[in-house]
């Protein structure tokens, strides 16, 4: 490639998947303005997730209204949706993205990038999926090795040089005076010793995320523990989904942690978590944004490889709890067989386990 190449580049990002995996291409588009200084990055994703791109300085335009989210648009009405997806691919074409990044594992995606006039199109095929692009990688799952370190591959094509990188996700000032306020008011300063937990997380797996979530009641012990121990504020985040769960945690617990969950907007929500001194949480979402912005973190892992979706690069600042049966993980290749053995991987994490990760991890 020329240097008038580098310089001009025009690249979309295509990810229609929950936190996580939006966050785990964040080093991609570190290498990408290594190599192309003035390239600019279009993202496409749900509209759920925007939040954790609006505020990354190295994104120039997202484009949040995802496949899934347009389907939703249709149920309620044809012409609205008819005229969203005009809009949207009217945008994007606009843009004149000459080079596509697909993680959709969708033929569709690709496609729409075909008719929106992008000529270069790398992603992977899945279960041949892949007909539409140009630049293809075989893909039966995710096993052995991060999922950042697959999405890397997707560079060699562009001929950068593939080195590793943390996550990365930005923090608004507004969000951040806003959660320093609400937590002022709750009487908590910067002296106090805040822990936070997120007792849901695991939104892309909807009516399925209870599957890696460890026990509400357990969390509320491992509350009142943080509290008695070690004098700790306890706040509990999530999103309006997490209400049920919460709730459970809220009633369980003996002393009552600061509620905020389903009252903050994502930027909000990462803000908070930027104000802790430790996250607690499952596998999902919220542990990645911890580690994107150095929070320490102790996370639970049941069916799902922690070797391939847990934390990214922060050995010193992330700790894993799980069980050690033979039997896990048993996520594999984006399904898990039914479990005949009732979640034990999951239920027999005690809360002294937890604790005890956590006292190591706040020595570090």
């Amino acid at each position: 490639m020329t240097s008038a190449d580098k310089k001009g580049k025009r690249i979309l990002f295509i990810n229609p998947f929950g936190i996580g995996d939006v966050l785990f291409t964040t080093p991609l588009i570190k290498l990408i303005k290594e190599s192309y200084p003035q390239s600019f990055i279009g993202y496409w994703c749900n509209e759920r997730i925007k939040g954790v791109l609006k505020n990354n300085p190295q994104i120039d335009a997202v484009f949040a209204l995802s496949r899934g989210d347009l389907k939703k648009i249709f149920q309620k009405s044809l012409i609205t949706g008819i005229l969203e997806s005009i809009n949207l691919f009217g945008e994007i074409k606009k843009a004149k993205f000459d080079l596509a990044l697909d993680f959709s594992l969708d033929h569709r995606y690709g496609l729409i990038s075909l008719f929106c006039g992008i000529k270069r199109r790398i992603g992977f095929d899945y279960k041949n999926r892949g007909k539409f692009l140009t630049d293809k990688f075989k893909l039966t799952g995710y096993s052995s090795k991060h999922v950042v370190d697959y999405y890397l591959d997707l560079l060699k094509p562009l001929g950068i040089p593939v080195k590793q990188h943390p996550l990365r996700v930005g923090v608004s000032k507004t969000s951040s005076d806003r959660i320093k306020r609400l937590l002022n008011y709750e009487g908590i300063t910067e002296k106090d010793l805040l822990m936070g937990i997120t007792p849901g997380a695991g939104g892309s797996w909807g009516k399925d995320a209870h599957l890696k979530q460890w026990s509400a009641i357990k969390f509320a012990q491992l509350a009142d523990k943080l509290t008695s121990e070690f004098n700790a504020q306890v706040v509990i985040l999530g999103d309006e989904n997490d209400k049920v769960v919460s709730d459970v945690l809220m009633s369980a617990a003996k002393v009552k942690p600061i509620d905020f969950v389903g009252k903050t907007s994502l930027e909000d929500f990462v803000a908070a978590i930027a104000s802790l001194k430790l996250l607690v949480t499952n596998d999902g979402g919220p542990l990645h944004i911890a580690t994107a912005l150095g929070v320490k973190t102790v996370s639970i892992f049941g069916p799902v490889d922690e070797t391939v979706y847990g934390p990214y690069l922060s050995d010193k600042t992330s700790a894993v709890v799980k069980s050690a049966l033979k039997c896990r993980p048993c996520y594999k290749n984006f399904r898990m067989p039914p479990c005949d053995k009732d979640r034990v991987c999951l239920k027999s994490i005690t809360v002294d386990q937890v604790f005890e990760t956590i006292k190591e991890m706040l020595k570090r």
